[in-house]
């Protein structure tokens, strides 16, 4: 099998090219036909001798990946099913909103948090995605130049898999990759607090984090990750960063209605929250048949907005989107792997 050039930096590419005996400077126009000019195959790129193409395409393809199946919403949201190989099912979603095309991408198969309210972790764990099969997810779709925003968010905890991670962002912000700002990219993360720290620091990207109860006794039973990492410590740690500049920080928080929507709720969080410049997103549940939490109705959304803005906490609620194609996290992938198996 041919090995794939998609989601090497530009110093991997200068690998390669010095392996087959090319000038260092065709590292440079490969990378610009792959994450620029959108090629799918090496022949296309015209400005390379024959002689490097054919030299070239004995021992790399581009690699793209085609989604196995899309469902377009009707409010515009567009979700892409990917098979990475057997059983291995990875999801992306595209959001129009006004003046901004984001795209969700994913970061595992399947996922080892196993959070109580999520699909994908209901999955189990298969693996990592590498940076070539992350950036495919943006590559391989018609509209990969017209997106404004990245947030990964998708299937599978980021800091879980730190290294391609940051690898992908590389790509996606270099001037030899996709030149994207990175303050156009946002990574979330349940509060791995080592490679939190780790990606504070190397990356200047925004940063997500997912709390969804502020209470250590009630977060463990929807979250095990809070048995190691637990929210008051991620919190402590964040205070101990500036998040007053163009770097933005977020909370997120899927509301379950009766659970986690109190007064003592959003009290609590403005306790965790004290010092920390921040945004509280809160986000609708979107119900499944497998899990018995139920959603807020707007009316309830907005009181428990009310109450978080009442203790100074900026506060903002998603809009969902791509219900009627199971655009929430995990939903489609599941459903293929259910009749795969």
């Amino acid at each position: 099998m041919k090995e794939k050039l998609l989601g090497r930096t530009l110093l991997e590419l200068e690998e390669v090219c010095l392996q087959l005996q090319l000038p260092k400077f065709t590292a440079k126009q490969i990378a610009d036909w792959i994450y620029k000019k959108g090629v799918l195959d090496i022949d296309s790129m015209t400005n390379l001798s024959l002689k490097a193409r054919q030299t070239i395409s004995q021992y790399y393809e581009v690699g793209i990946i085609k989604p196995v199946k899309e469902a377009i919403s009707e409010d515009g949201t567009i979700k892409y099913l990917y098979q990475y190989g057997e059983n291995a099912f990875v999801e992306s979603v595209l959001i129009p909103d006004k003046k901004r095309l984001t795209l969700c991408v994913s970061t595992q198969v399947g996922c080892k948090m196993n959070c109580s309210f999520c699909s994908t972790g209901k999955q189990g764990f298969l693996r990592n995605l590498d940076s070539g099969e992350i950036i495919n997810l943006l590559r391989s779709i018609d509209e990969f130049d017209e997106v404004s925003n990245i947030v990964y968010m998708g299937m599978g905890e980021p800091f879980d898999n730190y290294d391609e991670v940051v690898k992908s962002i590389e790509i996606l912000t270099s001037s030899w990759g996709f030149a994207l700002s990175s303050r156009r990219i946002t990574v979330s993360t349940s509060g791995i607090i080592p490679k939190m720290i780790k990606f504070i620091n190397e990356t200047s990207c925004h940063l997500a984090i997912s709390m969804h109860n502020p209470f250590h006794e009630e977060r463990v039973k929807i979250m095990p990750v809070e048995k190691k990492y637990s929210i008051e410590q991620v919190c402590d740690e964040l205070r101990k960063h500036n998040w007053y500049g163009q770097r933005r920080l977020t909370f997120e928080y899927i509301v379950l209605k009766g659970i986690n929507d109190t007064y003592y709720h959003a009290k609590e969080i403005s306790y965790l929250l004290r010092g920390i410049e921040a945004m509280v997103n809160l986000i609708y549940y979107n119900p499944t048949p497998e899990f018995p939490f139920i959603a807020p109705s707007p009316k309830e959304m907005e009181e428990f907005q009310k109450e978080l803005e009442s203790f100074n906490l900026s506060t903002t609620i998603r809009q969902s989107k791509g219900q009627d194609i199971l655009a929430a996290c995990g939903l489609l992938s599941t459903k293929q792997l259910s009749k795969t198996k």
